[in-house]
């Protein structure tokens, strides 16, 4: 196995808050909230009892070409649009085809395009079901677009581990190069299921925040009186590669993925192992991987869904870690901004801890009206990080028990 850095040269990215990494980077330091009312006419129909969602900012079917989107579920276009927009920002590397890797997640999967036939075959027949639906609806159409997009014929991979799926899909990716199975590797998340029976299903389970006359405020994670997490969908993706191939062609480098853990709790189909047990072996194996010690850590992106349960196991793991430093180093909890992007969420948020290194600044965490005296992190402004180097780790968990961790560097 390679014993060559890893290094992040592309973002790209299509969330609640900003149509581009650039743009929710920007709306994030801002303190602006994706979370907002639905106007779908479902939504009284079926008197959901949430109202409310973290949507894209820009719809994708907007951005990609009439043809092109309709033979893609939505979460196959903001894939492909947050995809295009990291090949862009890496300089569109000019690599063989069979060097070319994407590695792409998805928590549900093509959940329109399902539920869409599905009423076209009760109403209409099955004459009516479109033959692409197969095609739009599997959970590997994400990576699969992207792949015949970018010629990459290395592999396309799908990871779907609930919401630690795409922080899995980077671990794997830097695997992959680290073998030397691809030179380049285009890894990230995708989702897009603010749809009824999803709101209906996770409200049924006490999961979602209720605040329907107050949406931008919903998402407080950390906060004594949080509620819950805020649906919401986009993608976001990263180009990876080695170190000495993104030098010898004069890239750009954001960062170094310098170590990632993925592990298991075996403790519940939803709630987390309450002392943190699985997740902070997650922190450990990473940490060690990137031959870092707890104080070199600057930084942390957390999971902080804002649920009253998940919030206080994800700060027991990292209480065990790093023991009372925790309460000093910088946290940020960006779903209270962008809301919950399932099997998406884990590389939009290793975007935002690759662009909080890029820049030295450990974004702010809106909407904690009381912080919680049980989770006593240094959490709420956006901190100034300083020269010299950092370590910062993004957290992503997920139903299943699936606990996923990855380290990045300063450079």
């Amino acid at each position: 196995m390679s014993s060559s850095r890893i290094v992040v040269t592309g973002i790209g990215a299509t969330t609640p808050i900003g149509g581009t990494a650039p743009d929710s980077w920007s709306a994030l330091l801002a303190g602006e909230s994706g979370a907002r009312s639905l106007e779908h006419d479902w939504v009284a129909t079926y008197e959901l009892p949430v109202t409310f969602a973290a949507s894209a900012r820009v719809p994708a079917d907007t951005v990609l070409a009439r043809p092109e989107a309709k033979r893609l579920d939505p979460s196959s276009q903001y894939a492909l649009v947050a995809a295009r927009e990291a090949w862009a920002d890496a300089g569109t590397p000019e690599v063989e085809p069979e060097r070319l890797g994407v590695d792409f997640a998805t928590g549900i999967g093509g959940l329109w395009t399902l539920l869409d036939g599905w009423d076209t075959l009760r109403e209409k027949g099955p004459r009516r079901v479109m033959p692409m639906s197969v095609p739009m609806l599997m959970p590997n159409a994400p990576a699969a677009a992207i792949s015949m997009h970018l010629e990459a014929r290395a592999y396309a991979r799908t990871v779907a581990s609930a919401c630690a799926s795409s922080t899995e899909s980077i671990v794997n990716a830097v695997e992959h190069i680290r073998l030397g199975l691809a030179d380049v590797v285009i890894a990230g998340g995708t989702e897009s299921v603010i749809h009824p029976i999803t709101l209906a299903a996770f409200a049924s389970m006490q999961a979602l925040s209720r605040r329907n006359d107050d949406p931008a405020h919903a998402s407080r994670p950390y906060s004594i009186d949080r509620d819950g997490f805020v649906m919401g969908e986009g993608a976001a993706a990263l180009v990876l590669e080695t170190e000495e191939h993104a030098r010898a062609r004069g890239a750009r480098i954001y960062a170094v993925v310098a170590g990632g853990s993925v592990t298991a709790d075996s403790y519940h189909i939803t709630a987390p192992e309450p002392e943190g047990l699985g997740a902070s072996r997650a922190v450990r194996q990473a940490l060690e991987q990137a031959d870092a010690s707890v104080d070199d850590v600057t930084h942390i992106n957390a999971h902080a869904t804002s649920t009253p349960t998940g919030d206080i196991a994800e700060y027991k793991a990292l209480l065990s870690v790093f023991g009372d430093r925790v309460h000093e180093i910088p946290v940020s909890a960006t779903k209270a901004s962008t809301g919950h992007l399932l099997g998406g969420t884990g590389a939009l948020e290793a975007v935002f801890t690759v662009l909080a290194l890029h820049n030295r600044l450990a974004p702010p965490t809106i909407n904690i009206t009381e912080q919680d005296p049980e989770i006593p992190l240094r959490v709420g402004e956006a901190v100034e990080l300083g020269d010299g180097d950092h370590v910062a780790i993004s957290n992503s968990f997920g139903f299943g028990g699936h606990n996923a961790v990855a380290a990045f560097r300063s450079v």
